[in-house]
């Protein structure tokens, strides 16, 4: 992997900034780390955002093209124009003004849960930690570099898959757990190739 790669996707802006977020709740976590109560936290808001992952990206990320200007401004921003140009490094991340309100509600819906701030911290910092990890398995994707490990290969070649083949199908970037479970993971070579896959604005479906 050259270190030309890994400081570009450290240093992007989003990156950088979700990164200190992480930096910041991680260390807030490791005081109550001696409990199995925060290690809990931790995984949760991992599976948290595996799942969010799916459903945000396959749901909203792809829903039918909205006719209200803003909305559809906004998911231009956040998914359309990424498939329009799956290179373009300024569309490859979700922006922090997107991903941190986000997270923001999930940590306040947390602490009315739990009224526990060690709870509400540990679930954050697997949340950031798995975002950042999403970030990198998705910039690795779409970057002309090759994983080093099988797992990261295999997933990449899904993933343009998404891209290139057909967009209803392969919507997992880390794992394709839920695509096998709601049935959108098939053989690549049985999915005939979607006109829409590079201009999801002209469909009317939307997502399957």
């Amino acid at each position: 992997m050259k270190k030309t790669v890994v400081k570009e996707f450290m240093l992007f802006p989003d990156i950088l900034l979700t990164g200190m977020f992480f930096v910041i709740s991680l260390a807030l976590t490791i005081p109550h780390l001696a409990s199995i109560h925060a290690w809990v936290a931790v995984a949760l808001g991992m599976l948290a955002y595996a799942a969010s992952e799916y459903f945000i990206h396959r749901f909203f990320f792809h829903m039918s093209p909205p006719n209200h200007p803003t909305l559809l401004k906004l998911v231009k921003r956040l998914h359309y124009d990424h498939h329009v140009d799956p290179n373009d490094l300024h569309l490859l991340f979700l922006p922090c003004w997107y991903s941190l309100p986000l997270i923001s509600l999930s940590a306040g819906i947390v602490f009315l849960l739990t009224s526990s701030p060690a709870w509400t911290v540990s679930f954050v910092t697997g949340v950031v930690g798995f975002l950042l990890y999403y970030e990198w398995c998705h910039y690795i994707a779409h970057r002309p570099v090759q994983p080093l490990t099988p797992w990261g290969r295999w997933m990449k070649k899904i993933h343009l898959w998404h891209h290139f083949k057909n967009e209803h199908y392969w919507y997992g970037v880390t794992n394709p757990a839920f695509d096998l479970l709601m049935g959108t993971f098939q053989n690549e070579k049985e999915v005939e190739k979607s006109e829409t896959v590079r201009d999801l604005e002209r469909r009317k479906g939307g997502s399957r």
